[in-house]
């Protein structure tokens, strides 16, 4: 799989929005400064996605399946717990890849 990565604030607000697809074994890595709770949203998204949030130790710590894209009122999306790293990638490749909470990803 390849992830393009979002590492400064700009890559990280503008993410995947408008993109009209994403190849199936391709996604965003968002890398924060902080191990702290991180919220996304789905607005001006084109497609659903699949969210995981990763802990400085690179652990999955949640995981949003099929997450649909919004136009208005958006909500907050969060796993309510910290995360350093969080991986977007097209709906249905977590469970393709049956990806469970505790696993450690390697990148």
């Amino acid at each position: 799989m390849r992830a393009e990565v979002a590492a400064t604030p700009s890559k990280r607000q503008a993410g995947l929005m408008y993109r009209k697809n994403l190849p199936p074994e391709e996604g965003m890595l968002f890398v924060f400064e902080k191990e702290e709770e991180h919220h996304f949203w789905m607005k001006n998204m084109l497609m659903p996605l699949d969210i995981i949030w990763l802990n400085a130790d690179k652990q999955i710590v949640g995981i949003l399946s099929g997450v649909q894209p919004c136009v208005q009122a958006c909500p907050s999306l969060t796993i309510g717990r910290p995360s350093k790293y969080v991986l977007e990638v097209s709906a249905g490749l977590a469970e393709k890849y049956q990806l469970r909470i505790g696993e450690v990803v390697n990148f």
